[in-house]
């Protein structure tokens, strides 16, 4: 059993909170923010200690691992804690706010033994996890364009909106990753900015993208978000190759179809919080944290791929500030 420690109190530990309760070889044991509404909360509904000093999570011997779900400013320093306390880490993403910080967090790390996981759970999800087995296996041949659709039912608060980094660092990182993950690394990047929702407009930031990425041998990953959708949490990839192609389709509720003299092949609406349809793709992150741990070796997702990301979305920004292609 693997004794967690939690670092922050907000949406995203009650996610990893839920995930840990339901691994039958981890155990919930801490959670650290100083916000004591919220950490109170989640710790009486799972029946552990809290603490308002996230830096005690750290320290505490009961602790083996931790995950760290604090805002992103904050992600450094808390690797930095959990790397010199010995403690394997779990990270949220975006790994940091700038490059520059993740270039300092990197010199600091050298010479210290760690443990730390980014968390880009697409990479999990039992369908883009299957589509990137065959594209391994050779089923589609030369990969030459791949096409990711990711779009949120509905914005987050405002406030949230203006203190996330935008939303390239927010919402596109794990498109970016995604990218990453069946093209390697990315050379240039052009980016379309779009304010279509006028309440979002005074946030300073896009609520709406369109991205193409290019890789040093010409392929493409084409990328769509939006921070509203209709018909809820839509979230497509497609993997196009010379001998086949891939689709990874959205996921609802039931696989009924329903027709009448109305409709034909009328469906449910797809899942509407990314908790439901990133389910499984948790749990198998936590998977291979646990796995990396046992087995002493570095995990799947690493700091670097969180650099590269983060990398991407800056130049992503500057492109569609500025119209231009960006060269990494």
């Amino acid at each position: 059993m693997i004794r967690i420690g939690l670092v922050g109190a907000g949406r995203i530990a009650q996610v990893h909170a839920r995930t840990i309760a339901a691994h039958p070889e981890a155990e919930l044991v801490l959670v650290g923010d100083p916000y004591e509404p919220a950490v109170t909360a989640l710790a009486e509904k799972y029946g552990v200690r809290y603490c308002l000093d996230p830096d005690e999570v750290f320290a505490d011997d009961e602790v083996d691992a931790v995950i760290i779900c604090s805002p992103t400013p904050m992600h450094v320093d808390h690797i930095l804690k959990a790397a010199k306390a010995g403690k394997p880490a779990l990270c949220e993403k975006p790994v940091a706010m700038e490059t520059e910080t993740v270039e300092k967090l990197i010199e600091e790390l050298k010479g210290v033994e760690h443990t730390t996981m980014l968390g880009f759970n697409r990479r999990f999800d039992p369908t883009f996890a299957k589509m990137h087995q065959l594209v391994a296996e050779g089923a589609v041949g030369n990969v030459e364009q791949v096409t990711i659709i990711s779009r949120d039912p509905a914005a987050p608060p405002k406030e949230y909106i203006e203190v996330s980094g935008g939303i390239f660092k927010d919402m596109t990182i794990h498109d970016f990753d995604t990218a990453r993950f069946f093209l390697g690394d990315i050379v240039s990047v052009f980016a379309v900015g779009q304010n279509l929702d006028p309440d979002l407009v005074d946030t300073g930031d896009f609520d709406a993208a369109v991205i193409t990425l290019t890789n040093a041998e010409g392929k493409t990953a084409t990328i769509t978000n939006s921070r509203h959708c209709s018909s809820g949490y839509d979230q497509r990839l497609e993997i196009f190759g010379d001998k086949a192609t891939l689709n990874g389709e959205n996921l609802r509720a039931d696989q009924i179809r329903v027709s009448n003299g109305q409709y034909t092949d009328a469906k449910s609406v797809y899942l509407d919080f990314f908790l439901e349809r990133y389910e499984e793709a948790y749990a198998r992150e936590l998977g291979e944290f646990f796995a990396a741990i046992k087995e002493m070796r570095s995990p799947s997702t690493s700091i670097d791929d969180g650099a590269k990301a983060l990398a991407i979305a800056e130049a992503a920004e500057l492109s569609a500030r500025t119209g231009k292609v960006v060269t990494l």
